[in-house]
């Protein structure tokens, strides 16, 4: 399995550039979480199957991603009621670790595909003597203060089909992916970084373009044009002292109405999601450990440090000293 754990050094650019920029300069909010997010990737052996197959799949964290490169299969995830047909193009991203089977037919029995992978050669896992299928993949990791707020917003199967139109970029990233994987050059690991997280950016893009839903929480309002505008202010600043009125009228709508339609689209009051917003931002300069707890509620516009630290273990489950400490204590985290 290759790691690729370097974070993504455009979406932390874009974060501090519109910061600095003002109050009137909207962020990016889906670079901002992704940011927060602090997303690594793991590379795992390709598939490559033949004849009659199906292989099970047990739990993981994160999501894990996979693409078909050429041929067909079929996807099966625990508890969702719809096998997803999968052919060349495809991409599709598994959300909530969940077992899960790939097959040939999923009426055949089913073998573990560990055993398959702990015998990959050359980074390509084989069953059956031919290569009627070939997928690629491996998993997203994210910070485990923060990753419910990706995790919450997507469905267990995310399925971009090769029709879609995200997917001309998704091939075009397979095709160099495939190449930075088979013929390693310099750089190969770094490249294959950044492919495998614009891959992931992607998908998640078409997921939220899909709209109904599949597309909910702040990641579907991301493609409603008004509540995206209010989610770039509130990132953009979230020290400022955002009201709704202020927040409505950016987005061109009533009070009541903006009101109404951000907390049925993103499951909270506008004023709530900006509170959980802010205590996020505290707990990552409080795991910096560089910050006091009085610096980071003042960079939040709290002038108080005891209202802060009430709003923080209301939204994070511990007190922000306590929170300081325990990540002060814990282990440093793998890279791989």
């Amino acid at each position: 399995m290759v790691a690729c754990a370097a974070p993504s050094i455009h979406a932390r650019f874009a974060a501090f550039h519109a910061r600095c920029s003002g109050v009137d300069a909207p962020i990016d909010p889906f670079s901002d979480v992704l940011a927060l997010l602090n997303p690594k990737g793991f590379l795992s052996a390709r598939l490559s199957a033949g004849g009659d197959w199906a292989l099970r799949f047990n739990g993981y964290e994160g999501v894990k991603f996979n693409a078909v490169l050429q041929g067909r299969c079929w996807l099966a995830v625990e508890g969702v009621e719809h096998p997803v047909a999968l052919q060349a193009g495809d991409c599709y991203l598994l959300t909530d670790g969940r077992h899960y089977r790939l097959a040939s037919d999923l009426a055949l029995p089913t073998e573990e595909a560990a055993p398959y992978f702990a015998r990959a050669t050359g980074g390509v896992a084989q069953v059956g003597d031919t290569a009627d299928v070939m997928l690629m993949g491996g998993r997203f990791a994210f910070d485990e203060a923060h990753a419910a707020m990706l995790l919450d917003a997507l469905p267990p199967v995310v399925h971009v089909p090769a029709a879609s139109a995200h997917a001309g970029v998704i091939q075009w990233v397979l095709a160099r992916l495939a190449d930075e994987v088979s013929q390693p050059a310099m750089g190969a690991t770094l490249m294959a970084d950044h492919l495998a997280h614009i891959l992931f950016v992607q998908a998640l893009r078409a997921h939220a373009a899909s709209g109904g839903a599949q597309a909910v929480g702040w990641l579907g309002a991301l493609s409603e044009p008004r509540l995206a505008k209010a989610l770039g202010l509130m990132h953009g600043a979230p020290a400022q002292r955002w009201t709704v009125d202020a927040l409505a009228s950016a987005a061109g709508m009533s009070r009541s109405t903006f009101a109404g339609h951000f907390k049925s689209a993103v499951g909270v009051a506008p004023l709530d999601y900006l509170l959980r917003w802010r205590m996020r931002l505290a707990a990552r300069e409080l795991r910096g450990g560089r910050k006091t707890v009085s610096a980071v509620a003042l960079s939040l516009g709290y002038e108080s440090e005891s209202a802060f630290s009430h709003a923080f273990k209301r939204v994070m489950g511990a007190a922000p000293m306590h929170f300081k400490s325990a990540a002060a204590r814990a282990p440093a985290q793998p890279t791989a």
